[in-house]
């Protein structure tokens, strides 16, 4: 079996990493990969565009790919799914209607309102004045979301109405986002404990992967400002056996049977962002329609199912056929960013210890923003590396993430010291 992955990312490394070691793949081919995907066995780079579906859909029939797998939310909210199924070409992934989930904050807030799921309240704007007024009748602290797609970075919390002010301005007028920030959400202001939970869906029937939760702001105590991610641990400890099936049971599944009563049934990885309140409730802060990133990296390292055949059964509509399992150990990701993430950085700047670190089946540095250049690998993105280990406690995965990174480090290179800070107490309690 040969399998296409589109994606250039740390979750599409890991993906492919996962993919290769199927007994039932031949060949995994990334399009366009980066320089971790490049060193894999099994696995080669594609230099072809995420986003040029006509090439990706040649290179599929050219060389007999049996599925593609498709890794960021931008082809899948632009309708990838739809161009290659109306070509007969198998891919796994949400429709172009289904992925407005993530495309518009907007439509998920009010798909989410349509059907009873728990979220904050909000109001939508694409007028600045009319925003602007807004405000004087907000508490604070306030939520303002750019409305499409902003790589993670079109969600800011502001602590008073000056900052307020100056980011609506920023979104509506300067247009920071583009198009993706025509439209805003001011959202109200959740308290808790913010954790992921994906699930793998056929349209039909679903699983949950293993739970998670991320670090999404840039500095230590989760202060800073938002990033795509600067780490990630799974499980997620404060999800237990109750609050599970409570997530179940009031967002996984209306969500899932919204959509196959809107003749749209989801196909793909849901990613339901939640904030748990203090009443132990969950509440939705955004829907993803893919796997989350740097979540990925840890899932996948505890993940001891064959993941090319959970793509098979999940695009044949077949996941009942089908049980996963996952590795009781902790997994701990620390994301290295290039200096000055998630605003202005350089590129190009060499990792020289990269070469020397081989991965084994407790640690794994998954690459994201890196490029080969003269037989060497430098730095091509914002978020560049994720040092994942596991370890028998929090504790454990935690030292063993952070020996890693630090092995990695590059000159330039930055991350966070504390990630998995919240679960280190959990350490002291029983896990099941």
């Amino acid at each position: 079996m040969k399998i296409l992955v589109i994606g250039q990312g740390g979750r599409e490394h890991a993906i492919a990493w996962k993919l290769a070691q199927s007994e039932v793949t031949t060949h995994v081919f990334v399009a366009p990969g980066n320089a971790g995907t490049y060193r894999e066995p099994k696995v080669e780079n594609v230099a072809i565009n995420p986003l040029d579906f006509e090439a990706l859909a040649n290179f599929v029939k050219t060389n007999n790919i049996s599925y593609t797998v498709v890794g960021p939310e931008a082809p899948l909210v632009a309708g990838i799914v739809d161009y290659f199924q109306a070509l007969n070409l198998k891919i796994f992934g949400p429709n172009q209607f289904a992925a407005q989930l993530e495309g518009s904050k907007i439509y998920a807030k009010q798909f989410m309102q349509e059907y009873n799921i728990p979220t904050a309240k909000a109001a939508y704007f694409s007028d600045n004045q009319e925003a602007q007024q807004f405000l004087q009748s907000c508490q604070f602290p306030v939520v303002i979301k750019a409305d499409g797609l902003a790589e993670g970075k079109g969600v800011v919390i502001c602590q008073d109405i000056i900052h307020a002010q100056t980011t609506i301005d920023d979104f509506l007028s300067q247009k920071r986002f583009g198009k993706a920030s025509e439209n805003i959400l001011i959202e109200e202001f959740l308290t808790g404990t913010e954790v992921s939970f994906i699930v793998l869906s056929d349209g039909k029937q679903y699983i949950p992967l293993a739970t998670s939760q991320d670090h999404k702001a840039r500095d230590n105590g989760d202060l800073g400002p938002n990033t795509g991610g600067m780490g990630a641990y799974s499980p997620a400890p404060m999800i237990d056996n109750a609050l599970y099936e409570t997530i179940l049971a009031t967002v996984v599944e209306p969500t899932l049977k919204a959509m196959q009563s809107k003749a749209n049934p989801f196909v793909g990885f849901l990613y339901c962002g939640l904030m748990i309140t203090p009443d132990n409730e969950p509440k939705v802060l955004e829907y993803n329609c893919r796997l989350g990133d740097p979540e990925t990296q840890p899932i996948l390292m505890r993940l001891q199912s064959d993941l090319a055949l959970l793509f098979m059964h999940a695009i044949d509509g077949t996941l009942n056929a089908v049980t996963v399992q996952f590795d009781t150990r902790i997994a701990l990701g620390v994301v290295l960013v290039a200096d000055g993430y998630p605003g202005h950085y350089d590129k190009g700047a060499i990792i020289p210890a990269i070469k020397e670190i081989q991965a084994n089946t407790d640690h794994k540095l998954f690459h994201a923003g890196t490029l080969l250049d003269q037989g060497n690998i430098v730095t091509n993105g914002g978020r560049v590396l994720c040092a994942t280990a596991l370890g028998d406690s929090y504790h454990e995965a935690q030292k063993a993430a952070y020996a890693l990174a630090h092995r990695a480090a590059w000159d330039g290179a930055y991350y966070r010291t504390d990630i998995g800070y919240k679960a280190l107490a959990f350490d002291a309690l029983p896990r099941s």
